[in-house]
């Protein structure tokens, strides 16, 4: 099959193997004579899939499921917003603001209660990530946004803050199993998965068992993560193959490693940002700070709007290069290079941007 250069910030890229084990799945499920698509989800065979996948989940980062919750919930990393505040702001909490997602969490917290931003990259249009970043030590929670996929800046692991006593909460939609980092730090994760760990229409949520106990009671069933851990994510029917996929994904993630999944995005995300800080005079990443620098998401301009129209339209016409506009909001161009993109894909894109600027220089 003659698959598309696709450098969409999300629905992402997948591994081809995992599609192909996904299409053989949506057809005829370990034999079964139906699909994954078709199962009930109390049947022991569904059982066995969601049980494996957040053991594998576990796996990766190295967590224990003494200490730690693994979920698969709908809504979206939109619905997350919500739900952790509902779940644990008492008093206040912290946020952190590195981009619109950001942004859009820490409104949702302020329907709960009292929020306060302790850190922001606004002032300069979300170009950078913050440093010494003080948490207020009686904060319920202090909550970051690790990858900032409209603005490509993203947290290093030596720039995550430092929470003290104070539970630290990651939305990780659009870097999680990029790079590798010490998840014990965090009480809780969510990352919708339609970026680097699955299709869109489901959600992890790695939570700290402990934390849990110490949340609110008193909710709605639905909001309620102590309902979900209860029911093991099947309180409600939970998105079957959604959850497969991601459940395949991360048996791909496990059979590399996340060291050498870390090493291969370094190597994609300079191949970028090395050939036009050497041509900086024609593209010009929009984050100046190298340590600050998306590895999935890398965002530049071009001398003018027009001149980035003509290269997203002649890179879809001529190498079938396509998702290369950037965010609506800041316009540009972005080419997100997820676990999956392959590295030929990468190299591919820095040839025509070559082959371009020495037509329109």
């Amino acid at each position: 099959m003659n698959r598309a250069f696709n450098f969409s910030a999300g629905p992402a890229v997948l591994p081809y193997e995992v599609l192909q084990e996904a299409s053989q799945a949506a057809l005829d499920f370990n034999g079964l004579g139906m699909s994954i698509m078709e199962m009930s989800h109390r049947s022991k065979e569904y059982e066995a899939v969601i049980k494996e996948a957040q053991a594998d989940c576990l796996k990766i980062m190295n967590l224990s499921e003494e200490e730690y919750s693994v979920l698969f919930l709908g809504g979206g990393a939109s619905l997350q917003f919500y739900m952790v505040p509902a779940n644990f702001l008492i008093n206040k909490a912290n946020y952190v603001l590195t981009g619109v997602w950001a942004k859009k969490a820490a409104k949702e917290a302020k329907f709960v209660g009292n929020t306060n931003i302790i850190a922001s990259s606004e002032d300069k249009n979300f170009n950078y990530i913050p440093k010494n970043i003080q948490v207020e030590q009686d904060a319920d929670y202090v909550h970051i946004t690790t990858n900032n996929t409209i603005y490509g800046t993203e947290y290093k692991e030596n720039h995550i803050p430092d929470a003290g006593n104070v539970p630290l909460v990651a939305d990780m939609s659009s870097d999680l199993f990029a790079i590798q980092r010490d998840f014990s730090k965090y009480n809780l994760i969510y990352a919708g998965a339609q970026k680097n760990i699955g299709p869109a229409g489901v959600t992890l949520v790695v939570i700290k068992k402990s934390w849990l106990e110490k949340g609110r009671k008193e909710l709605p069933t639905m909001i309620n993560y102590e309902t979900h851990v209860k029911e093991n994510s099947m309180f409600n029917t939970p998105p079957c193959f959604p959850v497969y996929v991601v459940g395949r994904t991360f048996k791909w993630i496990l059979k590399q490693g996340l060291e050498a999944i870390e090493a291969n995005n370094y190597k994609k995300a300079n191949l970028l940002y090395d050939f036009m800080d050497s041509n900086s005079d024609f593209y010009k990443p929009t984050v100046t700070d190298k340590e600050d620098r998306s590895l999935m998401n890398v965002t530049f301009n071009l001398n003018t709007p027009e001149l980035e129209a003509k290269f997203i339209e002649e890179a879809k016409k001529r190498h079938n290069m396509t998702n290369l506009k950037g965010h609506r909001s800041v316009g540009g161009v972005r080419a997100s290079i997820y676990n999956a993109c392959p590295i030929e894909w990468v190299e591919a894109l820095v040839r025509f941007m070559e082959e371009f600027m020495k037509e329109n220089k």
